[in-house]
């Protein structure tokens, strides 16, 4: 943004004392959408201060750090399991961490259909958070300093002296729209997918997503202050997978999937409402995860971008039949949000019904959450320390 000249002009710290005075103007990105079509980007800038944005669905990179206190005499644990649910212990004596996608051990699902799963990591952490008890088992080789070999007991967050949500890849911008194209049902990441096109399936929340209302990363970076699983998290790093460099419309929203984050945040502070396990038929276990961005109006490119709405953003049907797992992730049509939310598409000539796999009731409660932290002064903006990677300029095609 540097060297660029606006018509408005606005910086994070400004914001801030606005929003501690109680005269900062908060939207949602639902809401900004009718401000920016009705009064135009420069007029919305000098309106409004920040966006709030919003997005509820599984991502299957999430997880928690957890040290479970020393016992005694010590223990230097080596394996361990949450409620069956195996963790990594190959950290220091007591710390671990639990991934949402492992399912339990002895899960009773598996016995009857291999590669079934009702419980896993996901759901130990929703445990965690409604407060129910969890038992922990932990095993070790034993050591003169840490000489205890085994230890059970069953424990609840509050009893964890130091329980954090780390999550590696969230908030995906934008993701593909599966369907499959083969004459047999298959079971994937995606939901289950009925043969010959039976139906499509997506995975974001359109115009209320993060990163959908920052598509340049302009706003958003490392240190960026989030609304996490119900509590108050970070953005620590982009995420794995992380690739800005796709094909873009001409308002700069990615065809294809793109943009991720990072992020952290106390797993004590947050809620089961907004971290809920999930289990996905034929494929296993994983974590629903409540993320809001609030994205701060600074001038009126940002403005434009936070009033994007479904039918400007695009994404790609992706046979998850034949092409996907092979590697070919060959896209054979391009949709609006807007045609997704409307319950059908046409491939091909072929209507197709949609569902997605995002809750967009539940982006919206987190949207208008975060709306309600920052309006009553209980919600600040951070100034990013650094950027994520951006690709800087539109990459049309």
């Amino acid at each position: 943004m540097e060297g660029k000249r606006y018509n408005v002009q606005k910086t994070i710290a400004e914001i801030n004392q606005k929003i501690k005075e109680g005269r900062a103007v908060i939207v949602t990105a639902e809401e900004m959408v009718d401000i920016v079509r009705d009064k135009g980007e420069i007029e919305a800038a000098k309106e409004v201060d920040v966006v709030t944005t919003g997005t509820f669905s599984p991502m299957c990179s999430s997880g928690a750090f957890i040290n479970f206190g020393h016992s005694v005499p010590g223990i230097k644990a080596s394996k361990v399991w949450l409620n069956g649910v195996p963790a990594y212990a190959g950290l220091a004596a007591v710390d671990i961490y639990i991934g949402c996608t492992e399912p339990r051990e002895d899960d009773p699902l598996n016995k009857v259909y291999p590669g079934e799963f009702l419980y896993g990591g996901g759901h130990v952490i929703q445990d965690l958070v409604a407060g129910k008890p969890v038992l922990l088992k932990a095993e070790a080789y034993g050591t003169h300093c840490y000489p205890k070999k085994k230890f059970e007991k069953k424990v609840t967050l509050k009893d964890l002296p130091f329980a954090q949500l780390c999550n590696p890849r969230n908030a995906y911008q934008n993701y593909n729209c599966a369907v499959n194209v083969t004459t047999k049902t298959i079971y994937t990441y995606m939901g289950t997918l009925r043969p010959r096109m039976g139906n499509a399936n997506y995975c974001t929340s359109g115009q209320l997503s993060p990163l959908f209302n920052d598509p340049y990363y302009k706003t958003i970076g490392i240190g960026t202050r989030i609304f996490l699983g119900g509590g108050v998290g970070y953005i620590i790093s982009e995420g794995t997978q992380h690739n800005p460099d796709v094909p873009r419309t001409e308002k700069g929203i990615p065809k294809r999937p793109s943009g991720t984050i990072m992020v952290t945040g106390n797993l004590k502070a947050m809620t089961p409402r907004y971290l809920a396990g999930v289990s996905i038929l034929g494929y296993g276990c994983s974590l629903a995860v409540g993320i809001g961005v609030p994205i701060p109006v600074l001038n009126e490119e940002i403005a434009m971008s936070t009033g994007v709405s479904d039918e400007d953003i695009v994404t790609q049907v992706i046979d998850y039949g034949l092409d996907y797992h092979m590697g070919k992730a060959r896209p054979i049509a391009e949709v609006t949000y807007k045609e997704l939310k409307s319950g059908q598409i046409k491939v091909d000539g072929k209507i197709v019904p949609t569902a997605p796999l995002s809750s967009y009731a539940r982006a919206r409660e987190i949207a208008a959450t975060l709306k309600k932290w920052i309006q009553q002064g209980d919600f600040t903006l951070t100034e990013p320390q650094s950027t994520i990677p951006s690709s800087g300029t539109p990459f049309n095609n």
